[in-house]
């Protein structure tokens, strides 16, 4: 009982913790997101970052990967070159374009339930000049499984500013709230060996 107790105030420990360095770091941005009804979020444990081939330089491909990595292993993913189950790919969007995406429950309530019977009911998404796209791609079946937008920042986002360009990876980010599969077992285990 003492270790469940003590499990349940780690998990409210991340998310104070979470919620604190939210506060504190950076200026959240307003976000969209949306994800696949079909993609297996309880069962991934690993993740790789697809080499950017978009033409953007050097240092802010750095600094939008090192905030992904350490982001992916807060939520205890592991990084893997072989096999991994997710892909993460990113974008900087240079001109303005409408999407198309889909109004959906929010992740986590989707996760509680798992319906996949749900409908896509889409939505029209104005993605302005320097729109930052994250996409999450399940490499076995090759499909993209969640992808955010950091949507409307032309008129204040300077991507050549390392903080702001954190902030929009953060913020995006932020709405992906899945614990890798596993993790929280072992972390318990660690709290049970500890006591």
């Amino acid at each position: 009982m003492k270790a469940r107790k003590t499990h349940l105030y780690w998990i409210m420990y991340s998310f104070v913790l979470i919620a604190c360095t939210s506060c504190l770091g950076y200026k959240e941005l307003p976000v969209e997101y949306d994800y696949n009804y079909n993609g297996n979020f309880k069962k991934y444990r690993t993740f790789e970052i697809m080499a950017s081939t978009l033409g953007e330089p050097f240092e802010t491909n750095e600094v939008i990967e090192k905030s992904i990595i350490s982001r992916m292993k807060f939520l205890g993913y592991n990084r893997s070159v072989k096999r991994p189950h997710l892909l993460i790919a990113y974008r900087i969007f240079n001109d303005s374009l409408s999407y198309r995406g889909y109004n959906q429950p929010e992740l986590e309530n989707f996760l509680k339930t798992y319906k996949n019977n749900l409908d896509y009911t889409p939505t029209h998404i104005d993605l302005r000049s320097g729109t930052l796209a994250i996409y999450f791609i399940d490499y076995k079946y090759n499909r993209t499984v969640w992808q955010g937008y950091a949507v409307g920042l032309s008129n204040s986002m300077d991507y050549t500013s390392t903080r702001q360009l954190r902030n929009a990876v953060i913020s995006i980010l932020d709405q992906y709230r899945v614990w890798a599969d596993g993790f929280l077992e072992n972390s318990q285990q660690v709290i049970q060996v500890q006591n």
